[in-house]
């Protein structure tokens, strides 16, 4: 796999050249737009192509909202192309593209197991959903005017070229929820120019103004990477619903009548102030991380090709198996048992298991014979039906 899709080695490196990385963290991220030319048409090659966009459009049933048109040039519907049924009407998707409707593919890495393993790749490094919506734009056309997205995207340069443009940041990392709002949010002076060719990539923090246009005669495909990050607002408000459960200060009720239009607020601050002083003394990192960390990893789907394939293939002596790429979990404890938080939920197990269990998922290579403990057939039966590990 490592040969055919390069870009699982190093999901971000192969993006942004890993000589980046380190910068990209300290100064670019989430503050201003990184522009890479690889001068490498095909360096995506293999992950994705005009041909699969046609293949995808015309031979999958899709509904409203996995496809969608965007014309900058006049207003369009999902009248115009989704069906009585809610279907895309493939016949009408062709003719607006023919007319220079831009074809926009949402949530495309849950049809494309190329994409996917992309997008799981990026997930490891940065902590977060991430999603890939694909972009094919005709020869001279635009799809969208001038506006920002409310969450970072990573821009990946398939075929053909786009002509971009960035301006102001009205909104400094916008919330999820702080869409674009056309007449409210002001352009701003053009900051920057740039064309992307095929394997070329940016990266566009949210809330950065921006428009793009096809560049040159042919038509534009590109794959917008969505990181859907959590922020420190997300955890100031875990951390604080873990100290209302130790506290019961915080759980008391507002005052009587502070609805009322007469009502004296003075009291009210002076408790509020005494709140956050309780706060400031009590509120911990811990919890409230461990809480997201295992939100993030049950929310993951679970990446098992092949298990029900091999369900029956029984597990040798000789076998060697080591630990998913990329696969997110967590070894936690439950009373007197041992959980496995992991994509899609947790596995329970003994804690006479905790040893094979670590060993088992330490990124070794190992066989049955260097697990310690009862039932090691089954242990290693679910991790693998789990997609956890793999065989080697």
């Amino acid at each position: 796999m490592t040969s055919r899709e390069p870009w699982l080695d190093d999901p971000l490196g192969y993006l942004i050249g890993p000589e980046r990385i380190e910068t990209f963290f300290a100064k670019t991220y989430e503050r201003e737009a990184l522009v890479v030319h690889h001068n490498a048409a095909r360096r995506f090659d293999g992950l994705l192509s005009i041909d699969d966009v046609d293949r995808i459009v015309t031979s999958v049933d899709l509904r409203e909202g996995q496809l969608a048109l965007a014309d900058a040039s006049r207003e369009m519907s999902a009248s115009q192309y989704v069906d009585a049924s809610g279907f895309i009407d493939r016949g009408a998707v062709a003719d607006q593209y023919r007319g220079g409707a831009t074809i926009i593919l949402n949530q495309a890495h849950q049809v494309e197991p190329k994409l996917a393993r992309l997008c799981k790749g990026l997930e490891h490094v940065f902590s977060s959903h991430v999603q890939a919506n694909l972009y094919l734009t005709p020869a001279n056309a635009q799809g969208f005017r001038t506006h920002y997205d409310n969450h970072d995207v990573l821009v990946i340069q398939v075929e053909g070229e786009k002509a971009w443009r960035i301006y102001d940041m009205p909104i400094e990392a916008p919330f999820r929820g702080e869409g674009f709002e056309p007449g409210k949010h002001e352009t701003g002076a053009l900051r920057q120019e740039f064309v992307l060719k095929a394997g070329d990539c940016a990266y566009v923090p949210r809330g950065l103004m921006h428009d793009a246009l096809t560049s040159g005669e042919q038509p534009s495909l590109h794959i917008t990477v969505g990181l859907i990050t959590r922020t420190w607002a997300d955890l100031i408000l875990e951390a604080v619903s873990e100290v209302a459960l130790r506290s019961p200060e915080l759980r008391r009720s507002l005052p009587a009548g502070f609805a009322h239009p007469d009502f004296n607020r003075d009291a009210a601050r002076k408790q509020l102030s005494t709140l956050a002083g309780l706060l400031a003394q009590e509120i911990k990192l811990d919890p409230a991380l461990d809480l997201m960390v295992d939100t993030f990893i049950r929310s993951r789907p679970a990446e098992n090709r092949f298990s029900i394939l091999n369900a029956s293939k029984s597990i040798e002596a000789s076998d060697r198996f080591v630990l998913k790429r990329h696969a997110p979990f967590r070894i936690a404890e439950d009373g007197d048992d041992i959980v496995v938080i992991g994509p899609g939920g947790d596995l329970d197990f003994t804690a006479a298991n905790r040893p094979a269990l670590e060993r088992a998922l330490n990124g070794e290579v190992f066989g049955l014979s260097d697990l310690k403990g009862d039932k090691i057939d089954a242990l290693v039966s679910t991790l693998l039906a789990y997609g956890l590990i793999v065989r080697v």
